[in-house]
């Protein structure tokens, strides 16, 4: 099997898509889907289901998925240690984080090792930051920047970037949450709420509505991420608490109001998650020494 070939398997797995993922690779869809095919013919199993809008893995193709990043980041290693002209690391590295995430921390810090290292090719996708630790252990992503898990597993190495504070945020438009605020006292148990789908965040919130003895939340909506629960409030459709620097960095900042909380939420800590087995390989080693310095 070629090391290539693993590298087309790597990018469908990530890009979901043949077409998208040929274009990248300067060659046909159904060049692509041949090659691919090879590789479930070597297998003896299917590696993909496909569907009429995405590709999506098998569990064969899960397992796949891990030996195919591993072997790539092995043979990327050893052209690395056996080239006689090799002066500068060269390579890719592969990043997962929110979109508020995106601009708010990561500028600074690829800012340094972009100067220090120009040939390593920086791929950045972006999502919901509940998914990122999954992302590091499946080894969808090299690195993922994401708030601290209660637990971290053993394998996987954490480092501290920042604290993420969270406010409560309200709606300036007339609607059945405002209403709500005008009284003495607020009555929390009828109050929408809109809530991230899981996460530190979602974790300090459930938290809050214990304090507050709130045993069953009125939950307007859960949403995946944080980016779109902002316009939501903005809109009128609830209150949400969220951390300051999505709320500070979204479009629509300026149509929410911060209500001050008697006790403050404890803020979460931010920070960079790599599987610690990978930190020999060359490009991650140079990411992770220049973050600790």
């Amino acid at each position: 099997m070629e090391f290539q070939h693993l590298k087309l398997f790597i990018d469908l797995a990530q890009s979901r898509s043949f077409i998208r993922t040929a274009e990248k690779n300067y060659m046909s869809a159904s060049t692509l889907t041949r090659q691919i095919q090879q590789i479930e013919e070597k297998i003896g199993q299917p590696l993909l289901i496909r569907d009429n809008r995405q590709v999506h893995l098998t569990d064969a193709g899960r397992k796949f998925l891990e030996f195919a990043n591993q072997s790539w980041a092995h043979w990327q290693q050893i052209q690395h240690q056996l080239s006689p002209n090799q002066t500068e690391l060269e390579g890719e590295l592969n990043l997962f984080c929110s979109v508020t995430a995106a601009y708010s921390h990561l500028p600074r810090i690829l800012e340094r090792f972009r100067q220090r290292y120009p040939k390593v090719e920086i791929k950045l996708s972006t999502g919901d930051p509940s998914q990122a630790l999954s992302r590091v252990q499946s080894l969808q992503a090299d690195l993922v920047l994401s708030g601290k898990p209660e637990t971290i597993p053993p394998s996987i190495e954490f480092h501290y970037i920042d604290d993420i504070s969270l406010s409560l945020i309200i709606p300036r438009v007339a609607c059945s949450a405002t209403q709500l605020l005008q009284q003495n006292p607020i009555n929390w148990q009828e109050m929408p709420f809109i809530l991230p789908v899981e996460g530190p965040a979602r974790k300090r919130i459930d938290h809050w509505f214990k304090t507050q003895k709130i045993k069953t939340p009125k939950i307007y909506a859960t949403v995946a991420g944080h980016e779109g629960i902002v316009p939501m409030v903005a809109l009128g459709c609830g209150v949400a608490l969220l951390p300051d620097v999505v709320i500070q960095h979204s479009p629509a900042n300026s149509q929410v109001s911060y209500l001050t909380l008697p006790t403050p939420i404890e803020p979460f800590e931010l920070g960079v998650c790599v599987q610690q087995k990978r930190l020999q390989e060359p490009v991650l080693k140079a990411f992770w020494s220049l973050l600790t310095q």
